[in-house]
């Protein structure tokens, strides 16, 4: 185990995954989403595909349990399995591409994704439909997929509820209890598939806790009534993330 913490610790990048991660756990922890949108550009950026993946899957495994109470309490349970079934269904697949992508082409799918993402949210287009259970289980199917290939369980999810008219409390909790379902699930496949590289679950690990304390800071300054700052503030850090990543900055 020594050697193994040394290892992690030699990673290249390591200041930069850390600040990353404690970044992502304020963003986190006040809206409830956008920490891999924020997490997977930088990691994609000094680790392999897989290894970025899995940096994700163990670094939020511990971040958002201090909120998970208030979570369970404000969510809607019923979209979360139905989300979740998609996930189940989708995510192998995503994973068995991941397996497939070099490095520089990974860092432009991955960047590309979350400023579309960005973009789509920023015209403030919202959906007045029904949600329901076709819907939010291909939906949940599309963010597993994403999830496998790229780390990013969000896009999906995340354009169907802030879109819609639920308000900023139960979107955001949903967010939470999804992505701690989906990063439980990540975990568990890749140990399946045997792509885990135990230097970098270590690593992750490790980056949680600093993760757990900026998730907590990030959930006492959520506030209901301020939907125009919640939005504005994980637009701007998801920009900055999605920029920064790109691989153009790599020389």
């Amino acid at each position: 185990m020594p050697e193994v913490l040394a290892a992690a610790g030699s990673t290249t990048g390591l200041i930069w995954l850390l600040l990353t991660v404690i970044i992502a756990g304020l963003v986190r922890g006040f809206a409830g989403f956008g920490s891999a949108m924020i997490i997977m550009p930088v990691a994609a950026s000094v680790l392999s595909p897989v290894q970025a993946v899995i940096f994700l899957a163990a670094t939020e495994l511990l971040g958002p349990l201090p909120n998970l109470p208030s979570a369970l309490r404000q969510g809607t349970k019923r979209d979360i399995s139905l989300l979740l079934l998609g996930v189940v269904v989708a995510m192998p697949l995503g994973i068995f591409c991941l397996s497939y992508v070099s490095p520089e082409p990974f860092g432009w799918i991955v960047s590309g994704v979350v400023l579309t993402l960005l973009v789509l949210l920023m015209t403030g287009w919202r959906y007045s439909g029904t949600l329901g259970t076709p819907l939010i289980v291909g939906t949940g199917a599309l963010g597993g997929f994403m999830t496998g290939f790229a780390g990013i369980a969000g896009p999906p999810v995340i354009m169907l509820y802030m879109a819609s008219t639920l308000s900023i409390s139960v979107i955001r909790a949903n967010f939470l209890l999804y992505l701690v379902g989906i990063d439980v699930l990540l975990f568990v496949m890749l140990w399946g598939s045997g792509l885990l590289v135990w230097q970098i679950v270590v690593l992750g690990l490790m980056m949680g806790i600093p993760n757990v304390a900026a998730n907590m800071i990030g959930a006492r300054l959520f506030n209901p009534r301020a939907e125009r700052l919640f939005r504005t503030v994980a637009y701007i850090v998801i920009a900055a993330s999605a920029i920064l990543g790109l691989p153009l900055w790599k020389g």
